[in-house]
């Protein structure tokens, strides 16, 4: 199985093409704090990239929940991952405060924020926002080729609105294709 296999079958669940590649979750997980997190909400996992990175840098009493709309890449996550701070959700992350429970450290996100529709983007955004703890913080990322589309750019301005602090990494070549990380940090 594999992403792009997902993507074929299940487009509108399946947002990416390509599994991201290792120097890009490298990207999306430095410098956000994620060795001194409690807790750490992940949303669209989908083979687990960016799972294992985030898994790498967690001390051993930090738990990780990840959210999956599609169900055949939850099942394979959750079946292929053997670490007890993973739990990993079948379900929307515009519900995201149920998945987790309790306010979390850090979001990672590897959800196609460009291609899904405003209302839905701002539903899950408002939900990340609603979880995250003070001082916490929000990590996504976009490919550099669409950086200057409309939907790009309103994504941007939703993520500036909603949070204090925004950062965006320097381009991330090795990835197919190339990426760049948003970083944003809520008031403490």
């Amino acid at each position: 199985m594999s992403i792009t296999t997902e993507f074929l079958r299940r487009p509108l669940t399946t947002g990416a093409v390509a599994a991201s590649s290792r120097r890009l979750a490298y990207a999306m997980t430095e410098g956000i704090g994620l060795e001194r997190a409690r807790l750490v909400a992940e949303l669209g996992p989908g083979t687990g990239v960016f799972t294992d990175a985030i898994l790498a840098r967690l001390a051993p009493d930090a738990r990780l929940v990840a959210v999956e709309l599609n169900p055949v890449l939850a099942a394979r996550l959750s079946a292929t991952r053997r670490d007890t701070r993973l739990t990993v959700v079948q379900g929307t992350a515009a519900e995201l405060a149920a998945s987790v429970g309790e306010p979390v450290d850090t979001v990672v996100s590897g959800l196609p924020w460009t291609v899904m529709p405003h209302h839905r983007r701002g539903q899950i955004l408002d939900a990340v926002t609603e979880v995250l703890a003070p001082g916490g913080r929000f990590t996504t990322f976009a490919y550099l080729h669409a950086a200057w589309t409309p939907p790009a750019r309103h994504f941007t301005a939703e993520l500036a609105v909603r949070f204090d602090r925004l950062e965006r990494s320097k381009a991330v070549w090795a990835n197919l294709p190339p990426a760049f990380v948003h970083r944003a940090t809520r008031r403490p």
